[in-house]
């Protein structure tokens, strides 16, 4: 009997997708709930598990075909027990020392759109790059880094006469001049919504900085009791989250959005954190932060980064949100101007932490600081409250303990 495999709901407004890989062939058995295969959408990837167990009888729909809610993309044989790689009367193969296969001009369909574009473009030999996605997947990024170690053409690339020698420019990449690949729906959606926000928002940024001396001198204190206590690092993140929590209560503005002609204010506090995956920027939801403690903040965290790192964050996990938080010092950044995340009216953004000398009571110091920026829609936000929103946070960063009297 045959099952049908479908594309399932993927979330409100989600309506198609892309098919970026498949995790089996027509023929190869599977178990129910085993990845069958993984779909691109503007927000997520979402994995698609077999229905039922049995042999992978038919794959309708192909590597980089967009796809809708409830389309069928193949069909599992349930029941069936997958053909057998050798039939029993064949002889015995020779033993033989195992060696790369050269590549045949045939890339295997299973490969993402783009990595495969690029190893066919180049002529590379698809056995001798490592891969590092889902399942030891080859990935775009794993093409880009064998081709920048100097990886080799396959054997059937065309080579130069050698009649007439090829030209030798010193010091210039003789390698393909420009690589072009498709955009994912992820960073067409990120595009799109990027200048969507420059256009639509009044989008200012102000600055202000903080020592960060207090804050470090109370990590350095408490990491290690903290770490055995709730099992989880104390960093910097569930102290700013806080922070911004009390910030927003004073300055309410900042917690609102603009719908229609209305102002809506939130009374609840779901703050996005900015979190670095292996498909780009995405913003996890830490829902009503102001009810966390702590060690509920820094887990939340760990959880949704873990979930974005492993290519698991579900639209759930980002749907909403009142406010954000992005941390470009991990990167190593000074200053940025933080770009908002629609329909939200402010993001905070961190930066680096850098030794400067300043003057603390007529005296010069050295003292481990951090710009600040907010970034807010002035259509809604004054430039006094986006003002005063920094000290707040600025305050608190550099004395710890208001955030425990809430002063």
């Amino acid at each position: 009997m045959a099952i049908e495999i479908k594309v399932p709901e993927m979330g409100e407004s989600v309506t198609e997708a892309t098919i970026s890989a498949w995790t089996k062939k027509e023929g190869d058995a599977v178990k129910v709930d085993e990845v069958l295969a993984i779909l691109e959408t503007d927000k997520v990837s979402l994995e698609i598990p077999a229905p039922t167990s049995g042999v992978l009888k038919s794959i309708s729909k192909k590597v980089g075909d967009v796809v809708h809610v409830r389309d069928i993309i193949g069909a599992i044989e349930e029941g069936a027990v997958a053909a057998a790689p050798v039939s029993p009367s064949a002889p015995a193969p020779k033993a033989e020392t195992p060696t790369a296969q050269p590549n045949t001009g045939k890339v295997n369909e299973e490969l993402p759109p783009a990595a495969r574009k690029l190893i066919e473009e180049n002529k590379l030999d698809v056995t001798k790059i490592t891969g590092t996605g889902r399942n030891g997947q080859i990935t775009k990024e794993d093409v880009i880094l064998f081709m920048e170690k100097g990886g080799a053409s396959s054997p059937k690339a065309a080579a130069p006469s050698p009649e007439i020698p090829k030209a030798v420019v010193v010091g210039v990449n003789n390698g393909p001049r420009e690589t072009i690949v498709p955009m994912s729906k992820l960073r067409q959606t990120i595009a799109n919504r990027l200048v969507s926000a420059q256009h639509t928002a009044a989008i200012l940024t102000t600055f202000n900085e903080v020592d960060m001396s207090p804050i470090m001198e109370l990590r350095n204190k408490y990491k290690d009791k903290f770490k055995e206590t709730h099992g989880v690092g104390l960093g910097f993140m569930s102290l700013f989250t806080k922070a911004a929590v009390a910030a927003l209560k004073a300055y309410p503005a900042i917690n609102a959005e603009i719908r229609g002609t209305d102002i809506v204010y939130k009374n609840f506090y779901d703050i996005g954190v900015a979190v670095g995956g292996p498909k780009g920027l995405v913003v996890p939801i830490v829902r009503n932060a102001d009810l966390l403690s702590f060690a509920g903040v820094e887990q939340e965290i760990a959880r949704l980064a873990g979930k974005v790192k492993d290519g698991k964050v579900s639209l759930e996990d980002m749907e909403g949100g009142t406010f954000s938080i992005s941390n470009g010092g991990v990167y190593g950044s000074m200053m940025s101007t933080p770009i908002l995340n629609p329909p939200q009216s402010g993001i905070l953004g961190m930066h680096n932490i850098v030794k400067r000398a300043v003057v603390v009571n007529d005296q010069i110091v050295i003292r481990p600081m951090m710009y600040l920026a907010l970034s807010y829609d002035h259509r809604i936000v004054d430039g006094k409250e986006a003002v005063q929103f920094l000290v707040k946070i600025k305050e608190m960063v550099e004395d710890p303990t208001r955030l425990l009297f809430e002063v």
